[in-house]
């Protein structure tokens, strides 16, 4: 266990949140509700908050009362939170303000799961901001604009999360990977607990790119609402109990947020032990063999399409639970490789103990087969940039993909 001299906290929780965009007041709220707690002396909470309209970005070590103008303790100016470098210096410095022996750090955004496709680029040209009005979630936007938006981009660049509307930029999954890198080198070990609170991210192929450089992830299948986790419920849980060890704040996280939302939300939320997303890999890489091979056999793709197009699915339906889907297909032939393959995902995914997901749990009747983790099932065309995604190359589901929809078009 890392114990920094001096160190005076059992945990660091350091939220990096990216309000330069329409999230600006719920950054604010989220902030607020830290504050209702704050740092106790065994649990210390910083913050780096980016604002929308020019107002710049600050550093806030949180204190129980009082205003949150008084728990600013440095000034930033204009930021792009979507610069690695700018996320990297945070974790240094928080590391360095706040030593502790565990680490929790929550990238606050809009979310789009794995997908980099860059949203701005168009935007660089000609303003498309009007288009994300309506009803704030942590999704970047509403299906429909972003099937058009994908349509009239000419080119494509990657990014993923910490969108950044000023700046143009947001982080991509290759940038992720490099920044918790060197963010588990600031440390001196994997950090304990990376928290997505952002739409969607709680994908196989998320968390397979960062699984070198955190032990346990948290974060959603589905989109969340603007008002995303209940910090308050969170840190007083934490204070109450703050010699808990990561597997356990990760799964009290999931607890909290669920209890705090109702079933007209329609949430989810899963924490994911990424010791096991090696064997998940390996696990895929089997049924995407078997799938490949089972293609050429009419009756075996008519069994796998409906498997698809019945496998629960989310606000962006190229994102489908893995587990669910492969529930559905080993039901529909219980025999044979594929079904094999698909049981031995399913233990992968939720094997008890061993399982690479933790905890997860759901909210409204369009999610209740949710079981934790998603993976890209496109029914139509596959984006260029998943090729470029460590779990694309370790698993092969590309390859089952490309398959998949010539064989789905040759019907």
């Amino acid at each position: 266990m890392r114990e920094p001299r001096g160190a005076r906290a059992e945990w660091s929780v350091l939220v990096y949140l990216a309000g330069d965009n329409n999230l600006d007041q719920s950054g604010v709220g989220d902030l607020l509700e830290m504050k209702k707690v704050g740092s106790t002396p065994r649990v210390t909470v910083a913050a780096e908050f980016d604002r929308g309209s020019g107002r710049g970005a600050k550093r806030y070590l949180l204190r129980k009362g009082g205003t949150l103008a008084a728990d600013a303790v440095l000034s930033l100016g204009k930021l792009n939170t979507g610069d690695p470098k700018n996320l990297l210096d945070f974790v240094r410095w928080g590391v360095k303000t706040c030593p502790a022996k565990r680490y929790a750090l929550v990238l606050w955004n809009h979310g789009q799961g794995w997908d980099d496709t860059d949203i701005y680029a168009d935007e660089r040209h000609r303003a498309l901001r009007p288009l994300a009005r309506g009803r704030v979630q942590r999704a970047l936007f509403r299906p429909p604009v972003r099937r058009m938006l994908r349509g009239a981009l000419r080119k494509y660049e990657p990014r993923a999360i910490l969108l950044d509307d000023d700046a143009k930029d947001f982080l991509d999954n290759v940038e992720l990977k490099r920044v918790l890198a060197s963010t588990a080198e600031a440390i001196g070990g994997k950090l304990d607990v990376l928290g997505m609170d952002a739409c969607l991210m709680s994908m196989a192929e998320v968390g397979y790119q960062v699984r070198e450089s955190a032990a346990f992830t948290v974060g959603s299948e589905q989109t969340e609402p603007g008002d995303g986790w209940p910090y308050d419920r969170i840190l007083r849980a934490l204070a109450k109990q703050p010699q808990m060890e990561a597997k356990d704040l990760s799964a009290t996280i999931v607890r909290e947020y669920l209890a705090s939302y109702v079933a007209a939300d329609g949430v989810t939320q899963s924490a994911c032990d990424l010791a096991k997303a090696d064997a998940l890999a390996s696990a895929v890489a089997t049924l995407a063999g078997a799938l490949t091979a089972a293609l050429g056999d009419e009756a075996q793709q008519g069994r796998i399409l409906a498997a698809r197009s019945r496998a629960q699915a989310y606000e962006i339906p190229d994102n489908v639970d893995l587990a669910d889907f492969c529930d559905l297909l080993a039901a529909a032939a219980p025999s044979g490789a594929v079904a094999g393959a698909c049981r031995d995902v399913v233990r992968a995914v939720s094997g008890g103990a061993g399982g690479y997901v933790l905890a997860s749990g759901s909210k409204g009747a369009g999610l209740a087969h949710s079981h934790g983790v998603a993976i890209y099932f496109p029914t139509t065309a596959i984006s260029p940039l998943y090729a470029r995604l460590d779990w694309a190359a370790a698993t092969g589901w590309g390859r089952f993909l490309e398959a998949y929809l010539r064989a789905v078009r040759g019907r």
